[in-house]
């Protein structure tokens, strides 16, 4: 019997390399459906199979929907009919929690634990993960307005920290539900980065995020799960303090981002941080060619790969704008590298 996908991601974390690389690779848009009529069918569909997947349960971010405005449970006012979704009025519209409570978001989890649990003894060979939807810092500014909560941060620190607090001891509920959960790690989501650096700046970051997000990963740490995190754009200057708190994995890796070459950060921090994604989603896939796609990604499996702590992915699902010989690209270099054909 063969090395199950679980396994693979399990030993790629204890930096070992392993028979082929673990990879996820998802879809946004009409890019599957045409990729069906390149092919001539679905079958390709059959072929891929992601090695780290995510339990189904809610997500505390807005779902798409047919109304044009949705009020989320925060009392969040969204506009749905652009993407991505845009925030049209954050419930503080002062910088005071005075009145203000965040919802119990427990039960609502608590009420998905069934189908969780079938869909994990469905499939046992992928590695699981839960969250929740937006991040720490993403959940200041969606309850404040983007804006505000950047000058909150500079010119009301007290209120900020006050803030910053409510919305982590509100996760730390959540995540220690998630944990009881028989999954293997825990994927936060949190966009931190923007393409230049750290929106906040190292320095606030460090102040506010950090000693939060350290309680946050050791709580997923005390259960035996393992701590991934989403985040796009450029976070080189914040990923030894990651590191530091205990991220064992870090997802999007966007090369395109400041400081943010793949291959350098691995050479830097290869051994003691897992890097998920890497493959250029603003770059190589919407602009390369078929071959320069191949190529890319064979470099990504021999430079990423080496001696492991790597799982194969864009850093963004593939987008409908990519064109589909390159879309087929992607999956044909992800199938060889896993030795599978279609």
């Amino acid at each position: 019997m063969g090395i199950s996908q679980k396994e693979r991601v399990l030993t790629q974390i204890a930096h070992q390399e392993t028979d082929v690389l673990p990879y996820t690779l998802s879809f946004e848009g009409d890019s599957a459906e045409r990729l069906d009529a390149y092919y001539g069918s679905a079958e390709w569909r059959a072929a891929l199979i992601n090695a780290v997947g995510h339990v189904p349960g809610p997500d505390l971010a807005p779902s798409p929907t047919d109304e044009k405005f949705f009020t989320d449970m925060f009392g969040i006012v969204w506009q749905m009919d652009r993407r991505p979704f845009y925030l049209v009025e954050p419930p503080l519209q002062k910088p005071t929690l005075a009145g203000y409570e965040l919802p119990d978001g427990v039960p609502l989890f608590e009420s998905t634990r069934d189908t969780v649990l079938r869909a994990v003894a469905e499939q046992p060979d992928i590695f699981w993960v839960a969250g929740f939807g937006f991040g720490l810092f993403e959940r200041t500014w969606t309850l404040r307005g983007f804006d505000n909560a950047l000058m909150d941060a500079a010119a009301d620190p007290g209120f900020y920290a006050a803030l910053v607090e409510a919305v982590a001891r509100h996760q730390l509920a959540i995540i220690d539900y998630l944990v009881t959960l028989p999954i293997d790690g825990v994927m936060f989501s949190d966009d931190w980065g923007y393409q230049q650096g750290v929106i906040l700046g190292p320095d606030r970051w460090r102040r506010f995020l950090k000693p939060w997000l350290a309680e946050m990963y050791g709580r997923v740490h005390a259960a035996g799960k393992h701590t991934l995190s989403h985040c796009c754009g450029s976070i080189a200057a914040i990923l030894p303090d990651l590191i530091e708190i205990g991220l064992d994995v870090y997802e999007s890796v966007q090369p395109e981002a400041r400081d943010n070459d793949p291959y350098v950060l691995k050479r830097l921090y290869g051994d003691r941080i897992t890097f998920w994604g890497g493959l250029g989603s603003q770059s190589t896939i919407p602009f390369g060619t078929p071959q320069e796609i191949k190529a890319e990604v064979a470099r990504l499996c021999r430079e990423m790969g080496q001696g492991g702590g790597y799982i194969l992915a864009p850093a963004k699902a593939i987008q409908p704008e990519t064109p589909t010989e390159n879309v087929a690209a992607v999956v044909e270099a992800f199938l060889e590298q896993a030795d599978i054909t279609m």
